[in-house]
């Protein structure tokens, strides 16, 4: 196969949902990202977007104030109610502001409103994508502060943090153009869109590369937002451990379990 193109321009979206206690400090940590990648490749043209999907907290308030004045970044306001449609959205716009002659020579990037990226996110990805990577799927950890130690002690049994690592997370992914295409993008998923979207890619033969030299920090809380999603997966640890070891409020129901 031909070497794919040196990456020239690059597109993150963030979608969120009612996302106002987490993210200031997820777009501050991406706007980190994007300031690192531009001292490392000037280069790179960089466009971000924020996908406001029906919020009625003060996400776009906050939105507004960490973005205003930075022409990287664009806040838009939908109502689908899909995180899966939400990140697709936001991509899809990216791309049609982005000044590209070729797909392949496109980063696409996803992380959620209630995660925080490590300053090299960016830079990280443009390698190993430049390096012949068609994805990339970086590891996660929730954040300690925000769970029972209990619940954080079984997750870390569970997804040691290794290279090519089986997991996949919407909050930490890279794609390049032409292969988000060809695989059709991300589906209207409430959950596990990003899983789907994997499987297509693997199924098409593209170079899928998994990593934790670029862990993200999420949300721990184990309310979920999504019923299939992240939060609710870590409840679902909760019923594994003895209750002695974790406090009733952090224990599912029969209704939610």
């Amino acid at each position: 196969m031909p070497r794919p193109l040196e990456i020239k321009s690059l597109a993150v979206v963030m979608p969120a949902h009612n996302e106002d206690q987490h993210i200031g400090k997820a777009l501050a940590a991406l706007k980190a990202s994007a300031d690192a990648l531009h001292h490392e490749r000037q280069d790179i043209e960089a466009r971000i977007v924020v996908v406001l999907d029906h919020c009625t907290d003060r996400s776009a308030e906050i939105a507004a104030a960490h973005t205003s004045g930075d022409n990287r970044f664009s806040v838009v306001n939908v109502q689908l109610r899909s995180t899966g449609a939400s990140r697709d959205f936001g991509l899809r716009a990216a791309l049609e502001s982005l000044r590209a002659d070729d797909a392949a020579g496109i980063w696409l990037a996803t992380t959620d409103a209630d995660s925080a990226v490590p300053l090299h996110w960016l830079t990280r990805q443009v390698e190993l994508a430049d390096a012949g990577a068609d994805a990339v799927l970086g590891s996660v950890e929730p954040d300690p502060a925000d769970m029972e130690p209990a619940i954080h002690r079984r997750w870390l049994e569970l997804h040691p943090f290794r290279e090519d690592h089986q997991h996949i997370y919407g909050a930490n992914m890279g794609i390049r153009a032409s292969a988000y295409i060809s695989a059709g993008g991300f589906p209207e998923l409430r959950a596990h869109e990003d899983r789907v979207l994997v499987e297509r890619l693997r199924h098409r033969g593209f170079a899928v590369i998994a990593t934790d030299s670029i862990r993200v920090v999420t949300s721990g809380r184990t309310h979920s937002r999504a019923p299939e999603g992240f939060a609710a997966y870590l409840r679902s640890l909760a019923a594994e451990i003895p209750a002695a070891h974790v406090p009733a409020a952090e224990l599912p129901t029969a209704a939610g379990s």
